[in-house]
């Protein structure tokens, strides 16, 4: 059974930063897609961020592009998420998940799931 683990979620003012991590107990992390994403109060679950194996690619929801990056360590079964210029409407559950096909931007593409961490932004 695969476990994900996420850490780093927190208060932190608008236009700060905060790094969201996610360990992954995957036999082989090298080869998995890894995602992020988050979901507000009352709304639906969201796709955030994506990266494919080896770190080859990434992609970004629009509404977080230019400030978060999503990045990944094969060697610690670790993805990471930087989060810069944060902003009240970024307030949501994180979740990471992990995905066994070539990329992934919808919750169909992922298998297994973490807990979530909770960001909140103080305008």
């Amino acid at each position: 059974q695969v476990q994900l683990v996420e850490s780093g979620g927190g208060l932190v003012q608008a236009g700060g930063s905060l790094r969201l991590s996610c360990v992954a107990s995957v036999r082989t992390f090298s080869n998995v897609i890894m995602g992020w994403f988050r979901q507000a109060p009352g709304k639906e679950r969201e796709f955030v961020a994506t990266i494919y194996r080896g770190g080859t690619s990434t992609y970004y929801t629009d509404s977080v592009k230019g400030r978060f990056t999503i990045s990944r360590n094969d060697a610690k079964n670790t993805v990471y998420l930087q989060m810069n210029s944060v902003q009240p409407e970024d307030t949501a559950v994180y979740y990471c998940a992990v995905g066994y096909g070539l990329y992934g931007t919808k919750q169909s593409d992922y298998t297994y799931w973490g807990q979530g961490t909770q960001v909140t932004v103080s305008s």
